[in-house]
């Protein structure tokens, strides 16, 4: 359907020249969007899926490890859009204190998403609504060291940005200007809280949408946005637990995405993009619960042999427990986070490795890691 007024360009000042800039208008889109037979039909698969994932999030006994993990990697996802090279690896071995590498800006800048992350989620668990003041918080806990902490951690820009291109004049897109920032955020804040008969899942499409457009920080919206979308399921009782991340589906449709996203300033075309949300969650939610219930099966099968060790079981089930977090480790590591003797850890390992449950990278006696190596490939499959 074709709008008219999803917006509006005004003519603004910077950096010595004169460009165009875009003001979304406030939500919701009039008319309301519709979706066709197929979209409908994608919408309600997308919420069963959603309610077979809270399900087994809160039932399987082993989520808790699988979700310490699954969160990060959707931190490693996340940063990566924004031109990181960390690895799921690093960012493990960083919160260990067994990360050796000279250059750790990317890992530390993955466990800021992590930090702002499980900030969010804390706040939703107290009570908060989701406000500018909370969005700012998530903000500067994401930038609050390294390369973006001097792009104004935790305040909305005072100066005007935009994306793509080498200065305003060539960009791709060109954001509202400062002075018009505040009145798009707090339009944004009350449509997010206002009470209302829109599905949630429609709804988290459509903020998605506006807060790129509004584009409100100097640094990390892509990835506060995708934060948003995280929170606002968690917000309306979708999901219990933060197991769905849209991360690595935008990366892979990436000129999709950018696409639709200019589609809806373009002509107002909100159907077509809630469509591709709708089918990035359903297809995301699927997969997770997928991997969930492999990794669940995968833990019994494990423990199932541990059983067989005799005296050396019960340490031999802690390691296990311990690795399904840290799926990367060092043995000297393992040993302070199991509270068990090293002499002891690297016998469990060494017959954990007879086993086929973990497999040793060799860097050396002193470097030496070990890998929870069928967990973390289901993981990144």
């Amino acid at each position: 359907m074709r709008r008219e007024n999803t917006g509006k360009y005004v003519i603004t000042g910077t950096i010595g020249e004169r460009v165009k800039a875009y003001i979304p208008a406030p939500l919701p889109p009039h008319p309301l969007p519709e979706l066709s037979a197929g979209g409908n039909n994608l919408l309600m698969r997308a919420v069963q899926t959603l309610g077979t994932l809270d399900a087994l999030g809160e039932h399987l006994p082993d989520v808790a490890p699988f979700l310490y993990t699954y969160i990060r990697k959707e931190a490693v996802y996340s940063s990566m859009i924004e031109g990181t090279q960390s690895s799921l690896s690093d960012l493990l071995l960083y919160e260990q204190g067994g990360y050796e590498h000279a250059n750790t800006d990317d890992v530390e800048e993955v466990s800021h998403y992590v930090s702002a992350m499980q900030l969010g989620m804390a706040r939703m668990q107290e009570g908060y609504p989701i406000s500018l003041r909370l969005i700012k918080e998530l903000h500067a806990e994401l930038l609050r060291r390294g390369r973006g902490s001097t792009k104004m951690p935790g305040e909305f820009r005072q100066s005007q940005n935009w994306i793509g291109g080498t200065r305003p004049g060539n960009a791709a897109y060109v954001p509202p200007p400062p002075q018009e920032l505040m009145d798009c955020m707090g339009a944004l804040e009350l449509f997010i809280n206002r009470d209302d008969e829109m599905p949630p899942l429609i709804k988290a499409a459509l903020v998605h949408v506006q807060f790129e457009s509004i584009h409100p920080f100097l640094d990390g919206n892509g990835r506060v946005g995708r934060l948003l979308i995280q929170m606002m399921l968690c917000h309306s009782g979708l999901l219990r637990k933060p197991l769905l991340y849209l991360s690595l589906y935008f990366k892979q449709h990436r000129q999709e995405y950018y696409r639709l996203l200019n589609g809806i300033r373009q002509d107002g075309n909100w159907e077509a993009w809630i469509e591709f949300f709708v089918e990035a969650v359903q297809y995301t939610a699927s997969d997770a619960v997928r991997v969930l219930t492999e990794l669940h099966g995968l833990y019994e099968r494990d423990k199932a042999i541990i059983a067989t060790f005799g005296r050396m079981r019960k340490n031999a089930e802690k390691v296990l427990v311990t690795m399904q977090r840290h799926i990367v480790t060092r043995p000297l590591i393992l040993a302070k986070q199991v509270g068990i003797a090293p002499s002891t850890i690297y016998r469990i390992l060494d017959k954990l490795e007879e086993h086929g449950i973990i497999l040793q990278n060799s860097q050396g006696e002193r470097n030496r890691l070990y890998t929870y190596s069928a967990y973390k490939r289901m993981l990144e499959e």
